[in-house]
């Protein structure tokens, strides 16, 4: 039969401790791929050059969004 380490007096064989790094990563892996994500803004910043510029944008983006 295969090797195997003893751990805490226990002889545990190399196929259980080779399984149980793999379901570790696959779990570790899982975790982030599932984590929930920060969420983002519905829209891009307004990149204006002074104060009123801004306000300018604004009110033609919501006077568009009347129109449709």
């Amino acid at each position: 039969m295969a090797g195997h380490y003893v751990i805490a007096g226990k002889a545990v064989p190399n196929h259980l401790i080779a399984i149980g790094f793999l379901s570790a990563y696959a779990a570790v892996g899982g975790y982030f791929a599932l984590k929930p994500k920060a969420p983002q803004p519905a829209t891009p910043p307004i990149k204006a050059s002074s104060a009123d510029e801004e306000n300018f944008i604004k009110e033609f983006l919501k006077a568009a969004e009347e129109k449709q």
